[in-house]
């Protein structure tokens, strides 16, 4: 090895704390201000603390969207001892999820050098990802350790392709959206390789990895039938969640997949992404051969085009497809484009546009008051819930909530924990004479958070009002 090549090692290894260290800051950067925890984030508490304080055991985890189909238990049981280590609080959960994304940019940083770690570490989208308390976020770890062991596997690592079966079988049960379209990639991938494949009994350890991790969900169908295999037939073939109108689909969401992948470098790429798209698709084209050669590159390649075209014949969600839906992703294609533009000018303009970019987003995201009139963040649930407490000294009080989307489960895990593990009682359930009412503020439904309004008015006459960010709450005395 020349004296350059080592340099530039040592230099990057050198600078790679401070990549790493930079990505833990972003992520964590007023996160006890601006952690969301709404409804998906409540009741995923609410199922682990009735584990934790009740033994109620859970073989399903949470639900795929409104379809019906429940994921396997394993988001449950990876958060479940950060949830009992920090008696119920969920800013240490999210700590820890956070963690593992930073471990996947060290991966990252394994894998394609400090260039991808780099960009994964600025990026506001991975940034906001990865500050997420819920079910896809792990799969931004899975996502790099699926392409670490597919690199394996070219080297013939024996356990390479028994991990990448796990792993599959994990993201399915974290994210269970286009990670679906890891298997067809990785199937494409070992056939590509189909010389150099081990020995049937690793192949079939392979495929048992892979379905042991569905095994709870099974269990649960021998208990519940027709629960997860009814709803998936539904899904699947009464709801024509699948459609061969390739073209039609495609002409519709060629927009939305350029925004998908310009969004992973920085929030709304738009325009000025667009020339260094055009410089990826060019050197893309231009090197084709030389790219194909690699077969890293083919690894890559096909994990990142496969689900593009897999999600061409997808119309589920009502006809709906969501960016999170491609999470196992987003680390996979910031490799590719870093493998593919090598004109260092070009990618040293890019890093400096992607660094003025993303800092406006931080700025404009994580800068903001906790204090603003439609903020819903966990410090300001957590300032009305201590108010009422406060507030009611030590009387029994119950309480009605509003929020946008009808189901207060955040609240109904907050006023669990924070009425256990501080103030030592609960909101009463029958009625008494005082009430407290919570209502988020609901900016895009104004009609109903009026009529839920006018509905309180008739129940009880307001003597005491506070609000906390674009939280209101209000002591009533019950009319009688």
């Amino acid at each position: 090895m020349s004296k350059k090549p080592k340099v530039l090692l040592s230099l990057s290894r050198l600078l790679l704390p401070a990549v790493l260290s930079l990505a833990l800051f972003l992520r964590l950067f007023r996160i006890h201000d601006l952690l969301g925890f709404w409804y998906d984030q409540g009741r995923d508490a609410l199922v682990i603390w009735d584990f934790i304080h009740k033994g109620k055991l859970f073989l399903i985890g949470p639900m795929m969207a409104d379809t019906g189909i429940f994921r396997g238990p394993w988001y449950y049981w990876l958060i479940t001892p950060f949830y009992w280590l920090s008696n119920g609080d969920p800013l240490w959960v999210s700590v820890f999820l956070i963690l593992t994304t930073v471990v996947a940019i060290f991966v990252i940083y394994r894998l394609g050098g400090l260039k991808p770690a780099f960009i994964a570490a600025i990026s506001m989208y991975i940034v906001g990802a990865s500050r997420w308390l819920a079910d896809p976020t792990p799969t931004l770890l899975v996502s790099a350790l699926l392409v670490w062991a597919a690199f394996n596997f070219l080297k013939k690592k024996v356990w390479a392709l028994p991990l990448i079966g796990f792993l599959i079988g994990l993201a399915l049960n974290f994210s269970a959206a286009a990670e679906v379209f890891y298997i067809p990639a990785v199937l494409l991938i070992v056939y590509l390789k189909r010389k150099d494949l081990p020995s049937f009994k690793i192949l079939l350890l392979s495929v048992s990895l892979f379905l042991l991790t569905f095994l709870p969900q099974v269990i649960f169908e021998i208990r519940h039938p027709g629960v997860q295999t009814g709803a998936f037939y539904q899904f699947v073939f009464k709801d024509n969640s699948f459609t061969f109108s390739f073209w039609e689909i495609l002409k519709e969401r060629l927009p939305f997949y350029y925004n998908l992948f310009a969004s992973k470098f920085w929030p709304n790429g738009g325009f000025i992404f667009a020339p260094f798209f055009v410089v990826f698709v060019f050197s893309l084209v231009a090197n084709w051969k030389k790219f194909w050669k690699d077969d890293k590159f083919k690894i890559l390649f096909i994990l990142s085009l496969v689900p593009i075209i897999g999600t061409l014949f997808f119309t589920g969600s009502k006809g709906n497809i969501y960016e999170y839906y491609f999470t196992g992703y987003y680390l996979i294609w910031i490799l590719l484009f870093s493998k593919v533009v090598t004109n260092k000018v070009i990618f040293a303009v890019f890093v400096l546009v992607s660094i003025f970019m993303n800092y406006l987003s931080f700025k404009s995201e994580y800068l903001k008051s906790s204090g603003g009139a439609n903020v819903i963040a966990f410090s300001n649930q957590k300032k009305a819930i201590d108010w009422i407490y406060k507030d009611s000294n030590g009387k029994d009080f119950n309480v009605d909530v509003y929020v946008p989307p009808v189901i207060p489960y955040a609240y109904n895990y907050l006023f669990q924990w924070l009425g256990t593990a501080r103030y030592n009682r609960l909101p009463v359930e029958n009625n008494i004479s005082l009430l407290y009412t919570l209502a988020e503020a609901d900016p895009d439904h104004p009609d109903r958070i009026n009529a839920w309004t006018e509905r309180q008015k008739g129940i009880g006459k307001i003597e005491k009002s506070a609000t906390f960010g674009g939280i209101t709450v209000e002591r009533r005395t019950i009319l009688k």
